[in-house]
């Protein structure tokens, strides 16, 4: 089983920036970790994932360049900044693991879930 905590949410104004942070702790080590989110109304959308045994990171339709997602191995930690912040963001951020090779932009491809963090982007 693995546990995630998320933490670092809160009100920025449009154009600012936020860092997430994950902490994993857990027996097993997953396949893949990633980041989602699910704005009122709307269903659950990618947002940045990666392979622990690969260097590859993946971002979802129109994020990459403003989103990046990162890990610190000996924290057990994974990160998502968020730069040029837009009111669109506004959303729960959760983080995931996957326990299996799946495609990482499925929701329902990963195993756990953290309890979500607010992001709200004030205009």
């Amino acid at each position: 089983q693995v546990r995630l905590v998320e933490h670092g949410g809160g009100l920025v104004q449009a154009g600012g920036s936020l860092r997430l942070s994950c902490a994993a702790s857990g027996r097993t080590f997953p396949y893949a970790m990633g980041w989602f989110r699910q704005a009122p109304g709307r269903e659950r959308e990618f947002v940045a994932a990666f392979r622990l045994n690969d260097t590859s990171t993946y971002y979802g339709d129109s994020l990459k360049g403003r989103f990046t997602i990162s890990r610190d191995n000996a924290k057990n930690t994974v990160y998502l900044h968020m730069n040029s912040l837009k009111p669109e963001d506004t959303a729960v951020y959760y983080c995931a693991a996957a326990m299996g090779p799946v495609a990482l932009d499925i929701p329902r491809h990963y195993d756990y879930w953290g309890q979500g963090t607010q992001v709200t982007v004030s205009s």
